[in-house]
């Protein structure tokens, strides 16, 4: 058995280039050997900024390839199409033959069985499973040809301890490589991997990912329990550092303690998102002014720890100049500036969109029995950060220092609350505003968002949104599911286009509240899909979408689901399909419509009287049903009634010889049926047997 061993040694590679390299190649190369039945005992693929390893062990040296039949052009094909399978193949006509199957006569090629030596496929191949690597981002250099993430400089490729001698353009491939990554004078030869890993692992690089994030981890909770402090969980950052150096170091670093009346956000931004440090925490969640910094070497004279904390003093200098200057800055004063920042071409500025956004979040305080001066308030000042020079240094905390700044200007913590949450959600999974002024303000700045792109058809494909109105309208669904509240989107999304053609906007769409509703359906149905909801519950609750009760239809869903697959589910769904199916094959024999009134002085027995006494118990109980219920209460009621059913049909002639009995019989069933779908559509509901 022998070990095959790549290393591909370059400029350094940025994180996720890196990551999609190491897991691509090592795929691509895994499925080559698969393609020749070369196969491996173990596989893996690590890397550090500068190398590239991927490593199989436990190849043979010899692969066996099997005589197989290679299937041509039918027998009634062209002579030309026979020529060009013989030309193909590199064979000759005495080298085919024919064979019946299913669709006809076909001609056929038999390879001969053959011995091929492994290292030799690797020669043929490699440089093309190399040179074919999809980049998401690439670069040529030089007069080279090559495109590579970073300039490609050497490569080291072993098999069986032997040299795999290839060409990839201006490189060739050898059994030595760079060991110092600054000073690239300095190389050595190695025969395999493990020599390759003890001398890298001896003069402390660490070449495997996973174990570079293990000890960095440790060494972090080491500094934690010694400070008695906490960071925050950020895999990404962790994951970033970890791909970003190959002798991981840990310094404990501090800054100067005035920088902490600067808004938290701010200092955690700069250090997490700008350096790639760790601020540190105390129990009760307070940041200190202590950080953790990952060095890619030690730090014996302490010049790294000096350098980069004198880099995060300077922003911070930055960013408590930028603080203070903003702070002393009247936000109201402020929202005339807004006139001079485009919102989007044919939209206006912000200006405009805080004065639409000040009259739909008027009409949504109604809704919500909350101060409507408050509301006008919050939106008139909503997008006043955006001109300050904090966001301008952070536009990722637009919102968030919208917050802090009302907040030292002394705004009802209401304001400040719903002008800080005004872009949640941000995602499937971020944060929902709770509050009613910022549930307010949110909805009322997507609805406004989403009101003017639909107007100019600014709308998603099925492969692009670069506006991330996927996002905006998910936001609004999850904003009305997770607060409860059923909101009256058909009257506020009229009333946001009447709006804008009050400010003389040409809205173009005439299909917009169509498509509105349309796409707000598609994500609705995106949601419950992502909460594992069974697609034919998904169907049935979206199969007529009222946008003004999405939370009622949400919640609906998500009891049924609950019980679908239990017996009581079996019991709901058997007895509305028992009904159903029959009404649904009799109703067709009868010559005029139902009327959907049942006469009970027509009923012949006790069976017709309890299905109609309990179907209205049903009804009455959804009539008067309030909000605070749940509908796991109803869907218990619904299996309730599997033995009025059953018994009915067990002991009642349907299709009676009387006519007005027949038909009144079909009215009762109808009934019923009518009184399961008040709560959903079960005619598209599975039951067992489907």
């Amino acid at each position: 058995m022998s070990g095959f061993f790549l290393e591909l040694f370059s400029e350094e590679i940025p994180v996720s280039l890196q990551k999609n390299l190491r897991k691509g190649l090592l795929e691509e190369i895994d499925k080559f050997f698969h393609e020749k039945s070369i196969k491996s005992k173990k596989k893996f693929s690590h890397s550090t900024p500068n190398r590239l390893i991927v490593v199989f062990e436990g190849l043979n040296k010899d692969v066996e390839i099997k005589s197989e039949e290679i299937k041509g052009p039918s027998t009634s094909s062209s002579i030309q199409a026979l020529e060009g399978f013989l030309k193909s193949k590199n064979i000759n006509k005495e080298n085919i033959f024919k064979k019946k199957l299913d669709k006809g006569e076909f001609y056929f090629f038999k390879t001969k069985k053959k011995k091929l030596k492994t290292l030799d496929l690797i020669i043929q191949n490699l440089p093309k499973i190399i040179n074919g690597f999809k980049w998401k981002k690439s670069m040529k250099w030089g007069t080279f040809d090559l495109n590579w993430g970073r300039p490609l400089k050497s490569i080291l490729c072993i098999f069986d301890k032997k040299v795999v001698n290839f060409k990839l353009h201006h490189l060739k491939s050898s059994n030595s490589t760079y060991i110092d990554k600054d000073f690239e004078e300095k190389k050595k030869t190695f025969n395999d991997y493990k020599s390759y890993q003890k001398y890298f692992h001896k003069i402390g690089t660490i070449l495997d990912q996973e174990k570079r994030k293990e000890i960095i981890k440790k060494d972090i909770q080491k500094v934690l329990k010694k400070k008695n402090l906490k960071i925050e969980e950020n895999e990404n950052l962790l994951d970033e550092v970890t791909n970003l150096l190959d002798q991981p170091y840990i310094l404990e670093c501090s800054f100067d303690k005035k920088f902490l009346s600067i808004p938290k956000e701010i200092l955690i931004l700069t250090m997490q998102s700008h350096q790639k440090y760790f601020p540190l925490f105390t129990k009760k969640d307070e940041i200190t002014n202590e950080f953790i910094v990952i060095a890619n070497k030690k730090d014996s004279k302490g010049l790294i720890k000096t350098g980069n904390e004198r880099v995060l003093d300077a922003r911070l200098n930055d960013a408590e100049f930028f603080w203070n200057k903003d702070k002393s800055q009247n936000l109201v004063k402020k929202v005339s500036g807004l006139k001079s920042m485009n919102f989007f071409k044919g939209l206006g500025t912000y200006f405009d969109k805080v004065q639409r956004m000040r009259k739909l979040g008027a009409l949504i305080s109604d809704e919500l029995l909350i101060s409507k001066e408050k509301v006008e308030l919050s939106a008139t000042i909503c997008k006043t950060d955006l001109i300050s020079e904090i966001v301008g240094e952070f536009p990722e905390l637009q919102g968030i220092m919208g917050g802090h700044l009302s907040h030292v200007q002394g705004f009802d913590k209401d304001i400040v609350d719903a002008i800080k949450e005004q872009y949640l959600p941000v995602g499937l999974n971020s944060a929902v505003p709770k509050k009613p002024f910022s549930i307010t303000l949110s909805l009322t700045d997507k609805i406004d968002t989403l009101t003017g792109f639909y107007g100019l058809n600014e709308k998603p494909s099925s492969s692009k949104d670069p506006y991330a109105l996927r996002r905006v309208a998910l936001g609004i669904i999850r904003i009305i599911i997770e607060n409860k509240k059923d909101i009256k989107l058909n009257d506020l999304f009229s009333y946001s286009q009447n709006i804008y053609l009050e400010q003389s906007f040409k809205l173009s769409n005439d299909k917009f509240l169509k498509d509105i509703s349309i796409f707000l359906k598609d994500r609705f149905k995106y949601y419950l899909k992502e909460k594992n909801i069974r697609y034919d519950i998904i169907e049935a609750a979206t199969k007529i979408l009222d946008l003004n009760k999405i939370s009622t239809i949400y919640q609906k869903a998500i009891s049924l689901n609950k019980i679908i697959n239990k017996q009581i589910g079996e019991d709901i769904v058997s007895s509305y399909k028992r009904a159903y199916n029959l009404l649904n094959s009799e109703i067709k024999k009868i010559d005029e419509k139902l009327s959907n009134t049942t006469d009970t002085g027509l009923f012949k027995n006790d069976f017709e009287k309890k299905l109609y006494e309990k179907t209205n118990e049903l009804r009455e109980y959804l009539s008067r049903m309030t909000k605070s219920q749940s509908y796991d209460e109803i869907l218990v009621l619904f299996s309730s009634a599997r033995s009025e059913v059953f018994d009915f049909f067990e002991h009642v002639k349907v299709n009676d010889d009387s006519d007005d009995i027949r038909k009144n019989r079909l009215e009762l069933l109808n009934f019923f049926c009518k009184t399961y779908e008040i709560f959903i559509d079960f005619q598209l509901i599975k039951d067992i047997n489907e």
